[in-house]
């Protein structure tokens, strides 16, 4: 799988959405010519592994009832049957109908990783680097973080995705009630979140700690 390191500049934003520095993203990510395969390949695992895998049917075996012949073979006129609880009677199995099962699917870790490089670094454009808030809030409050996502450039009907370095009970209260934010921590980085969100904010120790933790392999 070709692979080839990408670094990128981004500007740092303060609390009050003002210019405060520049920080750097350095990731080898897949080549053009395989990176969207290898994100597709990503996210079906991670829909396809998040399957419960529950749903389930009773066979013609498995359904009660049905162990007597409803009438003789031969000589009613009627079609000769041995159970009530044939499928093509009412309440009765179900041919092939689904099973419990297993559906996830396999994939090594180098091209996990790979893959949520790629897709990290493929929104970069959506990108808002800021730096650590969370001193900014002392106590909840989600009209002060609403109006710092305001002040970072987030449009007021984007899906926004913040992660920080490490969850903070404080910043989790001040934006549990905001339509459309989701927050995670840089260690639960994964690939549904990149590619669903319109716009992404990421601080400057979440970013630093996403390329320690998802660096070269």
């Amino acid at each position: 799988m070709g692979q080839g390191k990408i670094m990128v500049d981004c500007v740092v934003k303060n609390w009050q959405g003002a210019e405060a520095g520049k920080a750097s993203l350095d990731l080898r990510v897949a080549s053009e010519a395989s990176a969207s395969h290898i994100v597709h390949r990503a996210l079906v695992r991670q829909l396809a592994n998040a399957r419960q895998g529950t749903a389930s049917t009773k066979t013609r075996s498995e359904v009660r009832g049905g162990g007597r012949k409803p009438w003789r073979q031969k000589g009613t006129g009627r079609a000769r049957a041995g159970s009530n609880r044939s499928p093509l009677w009412r309440g009765g199995g179900v041919i092939f109908g689904p099973k419990p099962r297993d559906y996830t699917l396999k994939m090594n870790r180098k091209e996990r990783r790979l893959a949520l490089r790629t897709a990290f670094q493929g929104r970069v454009n959506d990108l808002i680097v800021v730096e650590d808030f969370a001193d900014k809030l002392p106590r909840p409050k989600t009209k002060e973080l609403v109006a710092a996502l305001a002040g970072w450039g987030v449009e007021s009907e984007a899906k926004v995705l913040l992660i920080l370095s490490e969850r903070n009970e404080t910043v989790y209260l001040s934006a549990r009630n905001i339509a459309n934010l989701r927050l995670i921590s840089a260690n639960n980085l994964n690939i549904f979140d990149l590619l669903a969100a319109d716009q992404i904010v990421v601080t400057t120790s979440a970013l630093a700690t996403i390329q320690e933790v998802y660096g070269d392999d």
